[in-house]
């Protein structure tokens, strides 16, 4: 079953840009728990502390499509070495600044520099595996193996964030980010034959933003629909795990979530599949709603534990998709930008669904919160069902005339 990404494994430089990459995106699952914690433990504030990381998200949607756009330009070491010691630096005076009492002000401006900065490490690992593939076959057995990657960040990070900020120090979790960082970005920028070349524009060439093409259009909305069903499912779990008496076990549900994902991804990956895109992407949509729904049904720990390991499942094959869509539809010489715009649709939504889900629980409890992940969920369905009609022929088209060898 593991043939396939042994083979792509062996493709000169992929498995060390693929592990580079790795630790490069540890803080993903880092950041934003450690500096709550962070925050919450100098100024006693969670008001303060949800403020501070919403910034640094704030600041990662506003960055991640500008710094992408100049990868795609002038190369991924050129624009991101500068970009990566930037967070470091700034994620390092955000630490410095909260252990020193110091305004409000300066945590909220080294937060959002560091967010802005870091720029989408997943998207510069799959623009490499899009150059290195010879098929798109091995493609899609890439892009499984880098979700069932993400999915790992996300089983472990949350975990090692809490440990680290409550038995050490609630600085703990950024310093081992901002090592995560510095580590992982001098071993992947360092690789210099796998980096896709450098495009420069001609002068007097228009570039436009890949957002006019439809296709990205409609990944991105339903995307955002699933970001906001995430967001929203994140402060349930929690407030439901409260309301039966457990609210240290918020993690591991959610790393339940995350582990159902990484264990179809590794599947997903494993296999040829013979459907075209479009409707292995629809039918992964459907099938994430259908299972976002029955977390309303769940009425103890052990059963939405098993609902949402058995929900995840649909999750990275569906980002899989996407993401492969996303390769096919945009130009090689926009393809960072392609990829960056989907993970800045995530982000977006799910910081919209923490609010609502979060306004909702205080409504009606975790139930209440239940009912907005449904809701997004089947929105992101409708999104899906409104543009497949353009997914399918674009995607048909690309399967005409693809960008990598058949």
């Amino acid at each position: 079953m593991l043939s396939n990404y042994a083979v792509v494994l062996r493709i000169p430089g992929a498995w060390t840009f693929s592990m580079a990459g790795f630790i490069l995106r540890m803080p993903m699952s880092l950041v934003a728990i450690s500096t709550i914690l962070l925050i919450k433990g100098m100024y006693g504030n969670y008001t303060l502390a949800g403020a501070v990381s919403a910034v640094s998200v704030i600041g990662l949607c506003i960055g991640g499509p500008i710094l992408a756009r100049l990868v795609d330009a002038h190369g991924q070491r050129r624009v991101m070495g500068p970009a990566f010691a930037i967070s470091a630096f700034a994620m390092t005076g955000l630490v410095i600044a909260a252990i020193n009492h110091a305004p409000s002000a300066i945590l909220f401006a080294t937060a959002a520099l560091s967010g802005a900065s870091w720029g989408s490490p997943g998207a510069l690992v799959r623009s490499r595996w899009a150059l290195v593939v010879s098929s798109p076959r091995q493609l899609n057995t890439a892009y499984a193996l880098e979700a069932a990657l993400d999915e790992f960040v996300f089983i472990v990070g949350p975990i090692l964030a809490t440990v680290l900020g409550t038995a050490i120090h609630p600085a703990a979790g950024l310093v081992v980010s901002v090592v995560c960082l510095a580590i992982g970005g001098v071993a992947f920028l360092g690789q210099t034959t796998t980096e896709p070349p450098a495009i420069a524009r001609v002068q007097g060439e228009r570039r436009p933003t890949v957002l006019r093409n439809p296709v990205v259009i409609v990944l991105a909305l339903t995307y955002i629909g699933a970001g906001a069903m995430f967001g929203a499912n994140d402060v349930s779990v929690i407030a439901f795990t409260a309301e039966h008496g457990a609210p240290q076990l918020a993690g591991l549900l959610l790393a339940f979530y995350a582990l159902g994902s990484f264990t179809a991804a590794l599947i997903y990956g494993a296999r040829t599949w013979r459907q075209p895109l479009w409707k292995l992407f629809a039918i992964g949509v459907v099938l994430l709603a259908l299972g976002s729904s029955t977390f309303l049904l769940a009425r103890s720990l052990m059963m939405l534990g098993v609902i949402m390991w058995i929900t995840g499942l649909s999750i990275s094959p569906t980002m899989t998709n996407v993401n492969t869509i996303v390769s096919k539809v945009v130009p090689p010489t926009q393809l960072t930008e392609g990829l960056t715009w989907m993970s800045t649709a995530m982000n977006l939504g799910t910081s919209a669904g923490s609010i609502l889900g979060g306004r909702s629980i205080d409504a009606a409890g975790a139930h209440g919160g239940f009912l907005v992940v449904v809701v997004f969920a089947w929105v992101m369905v409708l999104l899906m069902v409104l543009g497949l009609p353009r997914l399918r022929r674009e995607t048909t088209r690309a399967r005409a005339t693809p960008h990598l060898p058949a």
